[in-house]
């Protein structure tokens, strides 16, 4: 397929045609990002062997694939996402910021809102930003009218308005949030660790495969051979468990993962000790967080700790997922993990078993969208078992007066 260039007529500028690019301005415009991907990859798809398209036939092209889904919503903000609204938002800090449609929405869709109900309550926000005539707003009132919106809407009412005000709460709070992501091989652990990492913008992120990585090259196999095997096949390091055909039991499979597991305890607490100590927040994944190590640090540290334990529930999803890593990440190839099936299922059993006996939150990973919705519904209710304020204490009284 030939590069195409798409050109402005204005100032004859040329610039390649970049997929990207379009999808984050279809999600400017309201679209969620797996709809948004599909109209992208269909235009340049139509676009085949084009070498030069002016911005004007690109944007007729798009706005033919925008009308199919019949949301004239989205076709008007796509039409006028050039004249986007003017408003500055001034942070507490003091630095100004420019509002992002994009943004606010994602704020909204962190406390479990649908991609389409943000849409609804972002275009009130511009439209009442708008009606006023409003160039510069503060943050804080700016929070204030969507608590307002939240609270006023039929469909959403209180109860969304007051996770809200929770959230909104903490992240002036100034505390450090740690997620602790478990599960076994092809839960999907490092996908919504990026997931994460990316919408609520935290910039430290571990994982325990990193770890042992790290140990391996310090410490050589003949010195702990367990620590130089997978999680799911560390039993095959024990002296008396050398031959592959040897059929392994579940309590030996067990006591291979949880010996591994131990001699990454210390590298973890440092981690998160380290990142206590800095007062910044940290998502950390891996199949060495065991249920019970996750109990123990939530009693042992003033940070908001999230345990969380990914898992799939049906067999032949999870060994999908298993099959699509040689796809999605050719470097971590699925013949080994495919070898081991049965005993990574057997593993994923255990630990499902033992994060439910410690309380501790299952996320069962159908999609990331969903998967992040429950972790963050979680963490949100996690967050309310402490708070007990008004809504005039989080956003101030100056707050509550028009603009």
């Amino acid at each position: 397929m030939a590069k195409t260039f798409v050109e402005d007529l204005e100032d004859h500028n040329r610039v390649p045609f970049l997929r990207g690019i379009l999808i984050h301005s279809l999600q400017h415009a309201g679209l969620e990002f797996d709809t948004a991907s599909r109209i992208a990859s269909e235009v340049r798809h139509d676009l085949a062997d084009t070498a030069l398209i002016s911005t004007i036939d690109l944007s007729k092209m798009v706005l033919d694939q925008l009308k199919s889904l019949e949301d004239r919503g989205v076709v008007l903000r796509y039409e006028n996402r050039n004249n986007p609204i003017n408003v500055q938002i001034e942070q507490q800090c003091g630095r100004i910021n420019p509002f992002s449609r994009l943004k606010f929405r994602n704020s909204l869709e962190t406390i479990g809102l649908r991609p389409r109900d943000s849409e609804i309550v972002v275009q009130m926000l511009q439209e009442h930003l708008s009606n006023k005539s409003i160039q510069i707003i503060k943050s804080r009132h700016m929070a204030m009218l969507i608590y307002r919106y939240l609270r006023q809407s039929g469909e959403l009412g209180p109860t969304v308005a007051h996770r809200w005000l929770v959230w909104h709460d903490f992240i002036n709070s100034g505390r450090e949030l740690i997620f602790l992501l478990g599960g076994t091989a092809g839960s999907g652990k490092s996908s919504t660790a990026n997931t994460l990492a990316n919408r609520l913008e935290i910039v430290h992120t571990q994982s325990t495969d990193m770890l042992r990585e790290i140990m391996r090259t310090m410490i050589p196999e003949r010195v702990m051979p367990v620590l130089h095997q997978s999680s799911f096949s560390a039993w095959k390091a024990f002296p008396e468990q050398q031959q592959d055909s040897v059929e392994v039991s579940e309590s030996l499979l067990i006591q291979g993962y949880r010996s591994q597991a131990d001699l990454l305890t210390l590298a973890i607490e440092a981690v998160i000790k380290r990142a206590t100590r800095e007062h910044v927040s940290l998502v950390l994944e891996g199949v060495h967080l065991h249920p019970a190590f996750m109990e123990k640090l939530q009693a042992e540290t003033n940070a908001v700790v999230i345990p969380v334990m990914l898992g799939l529930t049906k067999r032949k999803h999870l060994l999908q997922r298993i099959k699509d890593r040689s796809t999605n990440v050719p470097d971590r190839g699925s013949e080994h993990y495919l070898q081991y099936f049965d005993e990574i299922w057997r593993l994923q059993t255990y630990l499902l078993s033992e994060a439910d006996r410690t309380n501790i939150h299952i996320a069962v990973n159908e999609s990331r969208d969903i998967v992040f919705s429950d972790i963050m519904r979680f963490t949100i209710a996690t967050l309310e078992k402490t708070f007990d304020g008004t809504a005039e204490q989080v956003f101030g009284k100056q707050a509550f007066v028009d603009p």
